[in-house]
């Protein structure tokens, strides 16, 4: 089943305004599937062939008179030298959307792209499903359902066990990607590293902590972690500092892309599992403000993401700065609204307001489905949050 991309929109209106556009993404999020949904006619290669690969490496030229009439090339991180031979094609021929480039990594790609084609390209990051990708397809879950089952489009294309097609891509992402990148001297301890880390996932980063439980050294945990980070598997969530005072924490948030694969590396086997366990409000978190930073990208808004804490244990998990100004969402994984709920939102915006800056709004996003509203905050059901905040 063929679920719609949110992000195709956005594919469509980059390429009619740039000869070149790159699609970047973790492995297995749906690129090349978008790329050819959306130029079925262009020519496709995949550099991932060893035989591709060396007609590029070998003769550029040549290699490259094949689209003639628009291509797409996959992983063009595997021949980046490409990218210059393209800017001369694109330069001379001035046709939109020529090419299609696809790319699983940033580590250096975004640069190389930038650097060879710039003011040509438009970029677009295509990350796993959205909540509301899967809710427009009749795919989507219970909340525990979903956030076990991650939103990997394998694991819903194929109907595969989630448990199983974690594990595989897990190993799969150490043996192609992370030996290509660093130097490993045993998978066993980039493999505990990742569990460490999907142990974190939702929490500041302590890299002396990590370093320790780990048995690294400094330098390699912050390497390894720039590795997840370029691989699309986490990415960091900065606190709020405009106009901040020295009391609040300056450290970032580790998340993890998919809480898929954050259950795998955590060994949670079932939601029974994930019901019990002391993750559960931590992977509800996860799953929520990756789904914003999800639609973001691929609608191309023009939104920051930060969060909120100081130490006084006054906390937001997720402050979202656009010109209309700053909308604050407190996550919570209970279907029952608590009224300590809202002690943080009040907080925050009473002293944002006192300092003269514009609050759009203030949410509790929560595991039930009842939309409300109280002590000055809107109540929204984890699945409605992106309609609410008209996204959608």
């Amino acid at each position: 089943m063929l679920i719609n991309r949110t992000a195709l929109a956005t594919l469509e209106r980059l390429a009619r305004a740039y000869p070149v556009v790159a699609i970047c993404g973790p492995r297995q999020s749906g690129k090349t599937t978008l790329s050819q949904l959306f130029q079925p006619e262009y020519r496709y290669v995949s550099l991932e062939d060893p035989d591709t690969l060396a007609f590029a490496e070998t003769d550029p030229r040549g290699f490259l008179e094949q689209f003639a009439n628009g291509g797409i090339i996959d992983e063009i991180q595997r021949e980046p030298k490409l990218l210059s031979y393209i800017q001369g094609i694109v330069d001379k021929k001035k046709q939109m959307g020529q090419f299609i480039l696809t790319g699983s990594q940033q580590f250096g790609l975004l640069s190389k792209i930038s650097q060879s084609l710039a003011g040509r390209v438009g970029i677009i990051d295509l990350l796993p499903f959205s909540i509301n990708e899967l809710i427009d397809a009749k795919q989507d879950r219970n909340l525990l359902e979903q956030i076990f089952q991650g939103f990997y489009p394998p694991v819903y294309d194929r109907h595969l066990d989630p448990v199983m097609w974690y594990a595989d891509y897990s190993r799969t992402y150490i043996e192609r990607d992370v030996r290509q990148l660093i130097q490993v001297e045993k998978l066993s301890d980039f493999q505990r590293f990742m569990r460490l880390c999907a142990a974190r996932t939702g929490q500041l980063i302590q890299y002396a902590d990590l370093a320790r439980d780990a048995d690294l050294d400094y330098r390699t945990v912050k390497s390894w972690l720039s590795i997840l980070e370029a691989s699309y598997i986490i990415f960091f969530l900065n606190p709020y500092f405009k106009n901040y005072s020295k009391r609040l924490v300056k450290q970032p948030k580790l998340y993890f892309y998919d809480t898929g694969l954050v259950c795998r590396l955590l060994n949670i086997k079932s939601v029974d599992e994930l019901d019990i366990s002391v993750f559960k409000g931590a992977l509800f978190e996860t799953m929520m403000i990756s789904d914003a930073k999800k639609i973001s990208d691929h609608l191309r808004l023009e939104n920051n993401f930060f969060f909120w804490r100081d130490n006084k244990k006054i906390e937001i998990d997720l402050v979202m700065e656009s010109e209309a100004g700053l909308t604050l969402l407190e996550l919570k994984s209970s279907k029952t609204v608590q009224p300590e709920f809202f002690h943080s939102l009040q907080a925050v915006k009473t002293y944002l307001q006192s300092s003269q800056q514009l609050v759009a709004g203030s949410y509790l996003v929560y595991g039930g489905e009842d939309q409300q509203s109280r002590q000055g905050c809107e109540v929204i059901a984890w699945k409605n949050y992106a309609k609410n905040l008209g996204w959608f």
